[in-house]
């Protein structure tokens, strides 16, 4: 801190219409957008601020990370800059901006901070032309809810000026404390540059066996595993936690290098995208592999000979086995969260949200140890106890927004319609009868807080399912998806393709939404 103070100045601006947050007080668009539109970012960041209260935003504490993509780095200056303007006291950053998602969520609760930013457009595809995004995570460590999210929106309608200290500059790269002196303030600024990993190193320690892991990937039957971090925020996590911490060689991990574009990859990882780790794990070489998607609350798990693990059977596995995990035996289990599309796997056996991808990868590697079994027999096994929810989602990729909305419109309207309900539709040899629709709304059953229009549920007699679902997407390009499910308990009958088993439901999806004949496509972009 040296020099004279520096400015705080108000900038005039205008206010930008579609600013709406999407879920979890998200903001994703295409990067050229926040690049190039006159104080697109600066608006969307000051609504954001604006949305705590003055006197808890005061001197208060917060944390931002980015997945690294392209942008970041000019983002995280103008958020640190207008932060300081705001009032903000402290903010704690990772070193060189990067931080995972769930790295954000652990040191917001760590350090008792007011919320977290995280510079993130997820799964979508980095870049130049690629996409760029904001999140808001609040003081609990989740992600913004539904009444905070309006509020954001509601202030950047009517945004007229903006707070920035454009003078200020940090020095991302060097770790430890920076204070900067502002014009008009009592306490200096401070910005707090910290390893990306190690606070949520050491919570991970707190939670996991890491001497059963460590067992696990060194010992005379060593597992070998492969993982992918897709050239995003994970690669510094894959690296000191898996094969520094946990000794696993170093060439199980591949991708790891943060990259602004990803590599020229998308980083999502499923089937479709993550070929390189699927090719590697069909080769029969690795026990275990897993995938993760650009800001790390995402993950895929696949077993020898490429076994892939459907993410919800995967969730309702990790629910049945929580007592391979010292943590949980000592401490008990509250509750399970899953989204309402996610598989009603997890109900088979069992709030809060669990996104955490490297957090599911150490659950299983402490399953795979507990229960020395493979992935294939664990599943099996999870199988044979409670059945199969046969289980597909199908994406239909970069729509046109405005055809992507009159489809659910219009799906929404006919589902919900009198005639609709005992409907029944019969498709080869199978016949489904409509039980229930609806438009899927959420009650928090802590604070009561309903989340509406979370999607449109029709559930068959039989119980299983149809969802369509309109994702969080960017105002350019929108992703209509497409859950289908089917429960199966005959353990004869759990060697079928999922698709096969589900093909009679999604040709009931696709004749009632007209999906194909009113965007011109010939199938989904990815099916998982």
């Amino acid at each position: 801190m040296e020099g004279s103070p520096i400015p705080v100045l108000t900038v005039q601006t205008a206010p930008y219409e579609d600013q709406r947050p999407t879920g979890g007080g998200g903001l994703r668009r295409p990067t050229g957008l926040f690049e190039g539109q006159r104080n697109y970012l600066p608006n969307f960041v000051q609504s954001l601020l604006s949305s705590i209260d003055l006197r808890d935003r005061q001197g208060c504490t917060m944390v931002v990370g980015s997945d690294g993509r392209y942008f970041s780095r000019t983002a995280t200056e103008i958020v640190v800059q207008m932060a300081a303007a705001n009032g903000i006291g402290r903010l704690v950053i990772g070193q060189n901006g990067i931080l995972s998602t769930p790295a954000v969520s652990c040191i917001i609760r760590k350090i008792k901070a007011a919320g977290g930013i995280i510079l993130t457009a997820s799964h979508s595809p980095g870049g130049p032309g690629g996409e760029f995004g904001v999140k808001f995570n609040v003081s609990n460590g989740g992600p913004a809810p539904d009444a905070v999210s309006d509020k954001i929106y509601q202030i950047s309608k009517t945004l007229e000026e903006y707070a920035i200290c454009p003078d200020l500059r940090v020095d991302l790269s060097r770790l430890g404390r920076q204070e900067f002196d502002l014009e008009n303030k009592f306490k200096p600024f401070r910005v707090e540059i910290v390893d990306s990993v190690d606070i949520y190193l050491n919570l991970l320690r707190t939670i996991f066996d890491f001497n059963m892991i460590r067992s696990l990937l060194t010992g005379p039957n060593q597992l070998k595993i492969r993982i992918d971090a897709m050239n995003g925020v994970m690669g510094p996590y894959v690296r000191r936690v898996l094969c520094d911490e946990l000794g696993a060689p170093a060439n199980s991990a591949i991708n790891c290098i943060p990259l602004e574009d990803f590599g020229g990859q998308l980083p999502d990882p499923n089937l479709t995208y993550a070929t390189t780790l699927l090719e590697a794990m069909k080769g029969g070489e690795y026990g275990f592999g897993a995938a993760f998607d650009a800001d790390g609350d995402r993950y895929m798990i696949l077993g020898q000979n490429g076994f892939f693990v459907n993410p919800s059977d995967s969730l309702a596995i990790i629910a049945a086995n929580l007592s391979c995990i010292p943590y949980f035996r000592q401490m008990g289990v509250r509750g399970f969260g899953r989204s309402m599309p996610t598989s009603t796997a997890l109900d088979s056996k069992w709030i809060s949200l669990l996104k955490d991808g490297l957090w599911a990868v150490l659950v299983w590697l402490s399953i795979i140890a507990a229960r020395k079994q493979s992935v294939e027999q664990i599943v099996r096994d999870h199988w044979t106890k409670f059945g199969r929810h046969y289980y597909c989602r199908f994406d239909y990729e970069a729509l046109e927004p405005r055809t992507a909305y009159f489809i659910m419109r219009d799906l929404e309207a006919l589902i919900i319609g009198k005639s609709f309900s005992n409907q029944q539709f019969a498709v080869g040899n199978n016949v489904y009868r409509v039980e229930k629709t609806d438009s899927f709304e959420y009650v928090d059953p802590v604070d009561g807080t309903v989340t509406k229009r979370q999607g449109l549920r029709i559930i068959f007699s039989d119980a299983s399912r149809l969802i369509f679902r309109l994702s969080a997407s960017s105002s350019v390009r929108a992703t209509l998806r497409i859950y289908a499910e089917s429960y199966e308990k005959d353990p004869s009958k759990h060697d079928k393709e999922s698709q096969a088993v589900l093909s009679p439901l999604i040709a009931i999806a696709l004749k009632i939404s007209q999906i194909h004949e009113r965007t011109g496509r010939k199938g989904p972009t990815v099916i998982t």
